[in-house]
């Protein structure tokens, strides 16, 4: 799978813009706050419908304008397609395949695969487990839609109870409406439970290799879940945590209170890791996702890297830089001095200039 093409009309600093990409690796250069991240979280867009920003739609739209449009053209098994994304400051966005509107962001899911890797990716071990789990729900919500489905209904409810516990201060009497909300909480976090162990399992499957070629066999790598509640106690530990609910105003059971840690050689490397193993697993971990894509899905993402070289050391960035050598890259920097440097084919170069790009060789 490939991007051949992408067009912007009003999106974030670009009035209008068409890109054409080579199959294997695109350099987008520029000084920083020209418009270099944009055109990446627009190809996210695409895949995913959201932002990895966590962007709303209208804060993506080009001041002063009321609507913004994506096209992004992909060849994926010899066959070229389309995706079409509209977004309006005041309704929901629009989305269509080949010119046929969709419905449910789930129908796009799966039609394009990107793997995204930034600088704060490099944090995402040392960070606090809301970042740990926002990882794996994006990953997960690309190559599952049940999954995408599960959490959106669980995330909803979650709001809802909280809203409602807030609600019992001032009206006890809806206590007994709470019981609602705990069955529908069960069901759907019990099975984001189940497929966050799948997942981890079979990043464990990949990391490990990944990791020992990366720190130079010197550590071993292993992902432990560390869910809040085990789905055999799940319903127990509700029952039993809703006075504390109540009394907090805010639910305390269930998935979205998970984390995940990272242990070499039996070390925790959250929390007593150096900054250097901390960025090696980081990487580690972008890089067992791409293996993850490829073999759930059978086929190879995209890789977009974000201003991610200026931040590793020379051997991490040789050994990125070889790895992805296969495979279609999107690469943002302010200079070309690291691929110089590294003697790497760079198949076409973009020049970013306030919103203006400019192919260069």
């Amino acid at each position: 799978m490939v991007i051949k093409a992408l067009e912007l009309n009003q999106f974030r600093n670009y009035e209008q813009l068409e890109l054409s990409f080579d199959e294997g690796t695109n350099i987008l250069y520029g000084d920083n706050a020209q418009g270099k991240t944009n055109i990446l979280e627009a190809i996210y867009l695409s895949a995913t419908t959201k932002s990895h920003k966590g962007s709303k739609d209208k804060d993506m739209i080009r001041f002063g304008e009321e609507e913004a449009h994506i096209r992004t053209i992909l060849q994926k098994n010899g066959m070229e397609q389309r995706i079409d994304m509209h977004l309006r400051s005041s309704k929901t966005k629009g989305i269509a395949i080949d010119g046929g509107k969709i419905k449910k962001a789930a129908q796009l899911l799966g039609l394009l695969n990107v793997v995204f890797f930034s600088p704060e990716d490099l944090s995402i071990i040392k960070n606090g487990p809301a970042e740990r789990r926002h990882f794996i729900d994006m990953e997960l919500c690309q190559l599952d839609s049940f999954y995408l489905y599960n959490l959106n209904h669980y995330n909803k409810i979650v709001n809802q109870r909280n809203s409602l516990l807030k609600d019992l201060f001032i009206n006890p009497d809806l206590k007994d409406t709470l019981s609602i909300w705990d069955s529908q909480l069960l069901s759907y976090g019990s099975k984001i439970i189940e497929r966050r162990k799948l997942f981890i399992d079979q990043l464990n499957e990949i990391i490990y290799d990944i990791h020992r070629q990366l720190s130079g066999d010197r550590e071993h790598i292993q992902i432990y879940y560390e869910p809040n509640v085990d789905v055999s106690e799940y319903e127990k530990k509700m029952k039993s945590r809703q006075e504390v609910d109540i009394r907090l105003k805010q639910t305390t059971v269930g998935p979205h209170r998970d984390d995940f840690s990272f242990m070499a050689d039996h070390v925790d490397i959250r929390k007593f890791g150096s900054q250097g193993q901390q960025r090696t697993a980081a990487l580690s971990l972008k890089l067992s996702e791409i293996e993850l894509v490829k073999k759930i899905t059978g086929d190879t993402p995209v890789l977009l890297l974000d201003d991610v070289l200026s931040e590793l050391d020379s051997n991490r960035q040789n050994y990125l830089l070889n790895y992805i050598k296969d495979i279609q890259t999107i690469i943002t920097c302010t200079g070309l001095d690291d691929f110089v440097n590294n003697r790497f084919t760079i198949n076409k170069v973009f020049q970013i200039v306030k919103g203006t790009v400019a192919e260069s060789n």
